[in-house]
């Protein structure tokens, strides 16, 4: 239930439907961010895969935006009344590649909201369709995974090991720092104002990380990108899931295994442990 009396199932099959132009501005933006050469980057050319996250942003007005800097609960979405909230993991599917410079709708639908209890406290979990399209075309397709839950204790900090553990042959990998700068950066693309990825004394004195926390999507998009360097062929579909957050004390790791059509990735954490886990599809 939420604070209004009415079941939060009662937001399945709650509809969003936004319009955005796949302007080159945005694209140019991360590019930057991830040091990748922008001369491939023109209108008409194919929006890089995960890139759509750049566009239909939430432009929800500062009176609405919350303590934490999310924008005020209810809505499209079910307003789950639990503190943290984290996107999770996603299965999208490439149908066709977007383009550069076109006009573009996003339709979505929550397919699914599931409450539980675990040994971590009570538990929100939200499943969101996203469907987008160019000229009345499907382009790309996803699923995003969005859990709630309760404040937890504080979460220690990691010993980060003295080395790296040796790669499987053939494996391509990739060392991050994760500055202050560059987390902001991703915050402003996405005009994502939570606070935990800039806001180091909120981060820590108030959701008790360590540090500030790593994006999961931003995460996501640099395995992406890892793969896309690492093959000629499009990815035709991608999916992950966050294990562990990632915070800005320490370099974490990337790693992709290929393996025929696809390749197997993962985010390695200061420590050796999974933060999270990737596949991208090749055509």
């Amino acid at each position: 239930m939420n604070g209004q009396g009415k079941p939060l199932t009662d937001w399945i099959g709650s509809k969003e439907l936004r319009e955005d132009v796949f302007n080159l501005a945005p694209a140019l933006g991360v590019s930057a961010l991830l040091d990748r050469d922008a001369a491939s980057l023109q209108v008409g050319s194919p929006l890089p895969a995960l890139w759509h996250w750049f566009y239909f942003l939430p432009q929800v007005p500062t009176s609405r935006i919350g303590h934490d800097g999310h924008p005020e609960r209810g809505g499209f979405m079910p307003p789950v009344d639990l503190p943290r909230r984290m996107f999770a993991g996603s299965r999208m599917e490439f149908i066709k590649p977007a383009i550069l410079g076109r006009a573009a709708r996003r339709e979505g639908e929550v397919l699914n909201v599931l409450e539980k209890s675990g040994k971590s406290g009570k538990l929100v979990f939200v499943t969101v369709e996203y469907r987008i399209y160019q000229d009345d075309t499907l382009c790309i397709k996803e699923e995003q995974d969005i859990v709630y839950k309760e404040a937890g204790g504080r979460i220690p900090a990691p010993v980060p090991l003295d080395a790296w553990a040796p790669l499987p042959s053939g494996s391509w990998s990739q060392i991050v720092e994760p500055s202050e700068v560059f987390l902001f950066r991703f915050s402003a693309l996405t005009f994502n104002a939570h606070r935990i990825h800039y806001d180091r004394r909120y981060a820590m004195d108030e959701e008790g990380y360590p540090g500030l926390v790593v994006h999961g999507p931003l995460t996501a998009l640099m395995l992406a990108e890892l793969a896309a360097r690492g093959s000629a062929r499009r990815i035709s579909a991608f999916s992950f899931q966050g294990r562990a957050p990632l915070f800005d004390l320490h370099p974490f790791r990337l790693v992709g295994l290929p393996r025929d059509d696809k390749v197997m990735l993962e985010a390695q954490g200061p420590a050796g442990e999974t933060s999270l886990t990737a596949t991208a599809m090749l055509d």
